[in-house]
């Protein structure tokens, strides 16, 4: 894929479209080892490009894996609390390590990043970012019942009753049951429930049916895709080829 110089340089550097012509003007970029003459310029992700003697490495589509913290929320923008993106934004990249090659990690983080549906302000774990829109409605659409994995802490013990309501649908006041789900009692108080549908407040909302109070929520898994055990709560790194290549096949 090929892009105007002008528009490269202001998807992946702090520049706007403007900025970026004057830089281009004022010779203070190269491609392949020759200043640039004009923003109109195409070049591709293959090229090596310098402003100011700094190499610009971007990438078409990223994909990041972010152990979400609570506190924070699953959108791009918020008139009251911080984002995801924004805090991927303010920590980008200190302290976190990619998978991929130095060579290939992009210098900026793309302008266009989202979450990939939706974890509660106060839930934590897997979420996923991107700007690839085909791969997100993938992992989104309800045709393809990608599951998602979740730990959960309860104030009341568990029981085999429980697995077998929450694998014949529990009533949570939409127009049909949810989807069979799997309980997997780990102790009195703790499971993982596993949900093939991203409704609103969904895993509470299924416990409270059954008379529990979710007390901590984690996902682990969403898809192919598992939770980095090496990502601390608030870290997060981007994707492995294999693992995009998985995801894409979700569901």
């Amino acid at each position: 894929m090929n892009l105007r110089l002008d528009k490269y340089l202001a998807d992946f550097t702090e520049l706007t479209r403007s900025q970026a012509k004057k830089e281009i003007r004022e010779g203070r970029v190269q491609v392949n080892g020759e200043t640039a003459k004009t923003g109109n310029d195409k070049v591709a992700f293959s090229d090596s490009i310098l402003w100011d003697g700094r190499e610009i490495r971007g990438q078409q589509y990223q994909y990041i894996m972010l152990n979400k913290p609570a506190g924070i929320v699953s959108s791009t923008a918020d008139d009251r609390d911080e984002t995801v993106v924004e805090y991927i934004r303010k920590h980008f990249p200190v302290g976190m390590e990619s998978v991929l090659e130095h060579s290939q990690t992009p210098t900026f983080l793309a302008k266009d990043l989202f979450p990939v549906g939706r974890l509660d302000k106060d839930t934590e774990g897997l979420l996923i970012l991107t700007n690839d829109g085909e791969l997100a409605h993938r992992l989104l659409s309800p045709r393809h019942h990608v599951a998602k994995k979740y730990f959960v802490q309860l104030d009341k013990d568990l029981n085999t009753t429980d697995v077998e309501k929450m694998r014949d649908g529990v009533d949570i006041g939409e127009k049909r049951l949810t989807s069979p789900a799997v309980l997997e009692i780990l102790a009195p108080r703790e499971a993982f429930l596993t949900i093939t549908e991203g409704k609103f407040h969904q895993v509470k909302r299924m416990f409270a049916k059954l008379g529990k109070a979710v007390t901590y929520l984690k996902r682990v898994e969403m898809g192919t895709l598992v939770l980095d055990e090496s990502l601390a709560v608030g870290e997060w790194r981007f994707l492995a080829e294999e693992e995009i290549q998985n995801l894409a096949s979700s569901g």
